[in-house]
């Protein structure tokens, strides 16, 4: 069980008003860091944040040599600490004279990459996170902790995993709520559109829904994430500032860097197939177009068979010549490619599936019936797989 970007909006302060610390569990570059900035946002909160896999142990409670008295903070209501200027000492010094100088204002100290801090590190921050008070200091009751951790391969569901983590205290897990985190494309691009992100990357996404996280165990380059993404769609903006030829010189590089090689270079031929693609129009009439599509990149590919099952007026899937046109077309995808169109169709019962099954009643040996047939065995293949 996981749950989406926009579920964990509501879940997360659901989990602090009841007084509790959300734990939320995700792959790398998922968008737990934006999440936690935007349920602050949402809460009216300020947001402190510690990277815990970047701290050392004694952080807190390392001995300090003597220091003068301009060298302790005094607070009115939570004690004494002394001012050293590293690790948690400092942040916790600034959500303390934050709490006294906006009493009414919650806090969020969000403790990031838990899991990958040492074992040592983690049983440091414990007493925080359990009983919110390290040595003489106790924290005050408007700040709210959230830890986030990367899966490790003790969890259930992320037997995969090989992210560089010490396993968390049996207290930390007994004492949190674990929220999974998992990607939604249909959110991701919802918030693409409203955010002005490049439109070839949101067009692509569209195409190739499954590409926003991949994860696959047997891959350990890089591969593609929502944080990835939104770096590639800035990218993208300053190289088409480029004249076109240094374009197609960085595209498969640029790319590849943030996606790894597989999608980023499919990537990179999508935006450079721009201003030469081919319209619906012309490869359902012409077979000038439709030699066009054997070299056209698979997301151009998806896309234009995609569009034609949305909008099939003007050569219908019932009728003998749009459906041999559709087939031709169709051997030309790849097996992932012609699973997606067959989902596409899947959801056009009234308008695509009923007036096919009607004609391959009438005609059972045309090429009505045949495709028709075709995309059944199509889609139950995917569902197989």
């Amino acid at each position: 069980m996981a749950l989406t970007y926009q579920q964990l909006l509501t879940a997360v302060p659901l989990v602090l008003r009841a007084g509790n610390v959300p734990n939320i569990v995700g792959d790398a570059g998922i968008g737990k860091s934006a999440l936690v900035k935007d349920v602050a946002g949402q809460l009216g909160a300020h947001l402190f944040t510690t990277v815990v896999s970047l701290s050392e142990k004694g952080d807190l409670a390392i001995p300090v040599p003597p220091l003068t008295s301009d060298s302790f903070v005094e607070t009115q209501h939570y004690g004494r600490l002394a001012n050293v200027q590293f690790g948690y000492s400092e942040t916790l010094i600034r959500i303390i004279k934050d709490a006294e100088a906006h009493p009414a204002t919650p806090i969020i100290w969000f403790l990031d990459e838990f899991n990958r801090g040492t074992a040592a590190v983690q049983s440091e921050l414990m007493n925080l996170v359990l009983q919110r008070r390290i040595n003489a200091l106790r924290l005050p009751d408007t700040v709210m902790i959230v830890i986030a951790e990367n899966p490790d391969s003790s969890m259930a569901g992320f037997g995969d995993r090989e992210y560089a983590v010490a396993s968390a205290d049996a207290a930390i897990k007994d004492r949190t709520v674990r929220l999974v985190m998992t990607a939604s494309t249909t959110e991701w691009l919802a918030w693409a559109r409203d955010a002005g992100v490049n439109p070839l990357v949101i067009n692509y996404l569209t195409t190739y829904p499954e590409r926003l996280a991949v994860h696959d165990p047997d891959n350990l380059d890089l591969q593609p994430t929502p944080r990835a993404w939104e770096r590639v769609a800035n990218n993208l903006d300053q190289l088409q500032q480029l004249p076109p030829a240094t374009q197609q010189e960085l595209a498969d590089d640029l790319f590849s860097g943030d996606l790894g090689t597989e999608v980023g270079v499919s990537f990179a031929q999508f935006v450079l197939a721009q201003g030469k693609q081919l319209t619906l129009e012309a490869v359902q009439t012409k077979e000038a177009s439709q030699k066009d599509f054997a070299g056209a990149d698979e997301a151009t590919k998806v896309r234009l068979l995609r569009e034609w099952v949305a909008d099939d007026e003007r050569a219908p899937l019932s009728t003998s010549a749009g459906a041999r046109t559709f087939s031709v077309l169709l051997d030309q995808v790849s097996p992932d490619g012609q699973f997606a169109i067959a989902q596409s169709i899947g959801g056009r019962l009234e308008q695509v599936i009923q007036p096919m099954y009607e004609t391959a009643k009438e005609e059972p040996v045309g090429p009505v019936a045949k495709l028709y047939r075709r995309l059944a065995e199509i889609a139950t293949r995917g569902d197989r797989n």
